[in-house]
């Protein structure tokens, strides 16, 4: 056995590529320094079917596999980590409408998410729970025309361009059981926005509170069932894992390429930097690193689209160690380029600021280890 992707994923890897390349990768540096993200390119893109990857193809989405979708996000991030990143999340809601929705629900909201007419946000963490998020503070309460919301979330991506927002808040007791999803529109009476945060990275994509105050919605704004947010949460961070995994992956490779590029062409001591014993260590370690990276983040992926009973402790493993290894491989790559790494114009520090993020979104790689740690006792 080969252990290679099936002809169909690398149809749709080189498919995603080509997009990188030519929609996302020149204008990359730009968009992060004028903190624009380009909704237009995200349209495209949706065009391709990429708004909706796992969604079923009877909800109208591609209906593919979470292994074709960490290719796709590999692919998109080689362009830039942030907009596949971002590109990322709106999946992730709408993979969480389509899974645990009604039929009303993916019918009144699906359509404009594929195509990207109205993009989603997830909304979860908050200023005083972030990776004890079961301790949310958010709540929705009842009363007989819906539910209204009162509490902040923190670290909202897409917060105030996002024309939906899939918010887990507290409809019953303390705990993860008394969470449930609402799906709140942009528009509603109360809901609000902070600043744009001004972060060390991510900048294609804007960061801010979501903030309710007395914030009306109907009862049919209800994800699923009262109580089983908290559930529907975490089943749509194992692919979000996955996702951020990938995205880590494409970045990192970007890095290895331009630094590839440049030791062949740099030279010192009258001999290109390519030349070096010290050099090739190094580079053949980086490959290498990202090649097992992509292994395994492939081997978790099958495991969630088979539904295996380890795939939550996998998709863990896999955001712990791809994150941890693409991070370290830019970092890495920024060195052989000296200072002219630490410079804009090379691009190299850009992906260094972008993948720091993931090894703490998505769940910290500190709560990956516990996730990890309780499957292996559990057994």
């Amino acid at each position: 056995m080969l252990f290679d992707l099936p002809e169909a994923t690398r149809e749709l890897r080189e498919t995603a590529l080509d997009f990188a390349r030519e929609r996302i990768a020149p204008h990359a540096q730009r968009w992060d320094e004028e903190r624009h993200l380009p909704v237009d390119v995200l349209r495209d893109a949706a065009a391709l079917g990429m708004a909706g990857l796992y969604v079923r193809e009877e909800s109208g989405g591609s209906g593919l596999t979470r292994l074709d979708a960490a290719v796709v996000f590999e692919s998109l991030a080689y362009g830039c980590p942030t907009i596949s990143a971002f590109l990322s999340i709106h999946n992730m809601v709408a993979w969480m409408i389509d899974r645990f929705g009604d039929d009303a629900q993916r019918a009144a909201q699906l359509p404009s998410l594929l195509t990207m007419e109205r993009i989603a946000s997830y909304c979860l963490t908050e200023p005083g729970s972030g990776s004890d998020a079961a301790a949310l503070s958010t709540r929705a309460r009842r009363d007989n025309a819906g539910y209204v919301l009162d509490g902040t979330k923190q670290f909202i991506s897409g917060a105030g361009i996002s024309d939906l927002y899939l918010t887990m808040a507290r409809t019953g007791g303390e705990g993860a059981a008394g969470v449930s999803a609402l799906l709140i529109p942009k528009d509603t009476a109360g809901l609000s926005f902070g600043a744009n945060e001004k972060k060390m990275g991510w900048n294609a994509q804007p960061t801010r509170q979501v903030i309710f105050e007395a914030a009306r919605v109907p009862a049919d704004a209800l994800l699923g069932e009262e109580g089983a947010g908290f559930k529907y949460a975490m089943a749509g961070l194992d692919g979000g894992r996955l996702n951020i995994a990938a995205c880590s992956l494409g970045g990192a490779q970007r890095a290895l390429d331009i630094a590839l590029e440049y030791v062949r062409e740099r030279r010192a001591f009258g001999r290109p930097l390519a030349d070096f014993q010290a050099t090739q260590f190094r580079l053949a370690d980086m490959a290498t690193e990202l090649e097992v990276a992509r292994s395994f983040l492939h081997r978790a992926a099958a495991r969630l689209d088979a539904r295996t009973p380890d795939a939550t402790q996998f998709c863990a493993m896999a955001k712990r160690f791809v994150t941890d290894t693409g991070s370290r491989v830019a970092d890495e790559a920024l060195q052989l380029l000296g200072g002219y790494g630490y410079l804009a114009d090379y691009g190299i520090e850009k992906i260094v600021r972008d993948l720091r993020v993931h090894r703490i979104l998505e769940g910290t790689n500190e709560i990956m280890r516990v996730i990890i740690a309780r499957g292996l006792l559990k057994a």
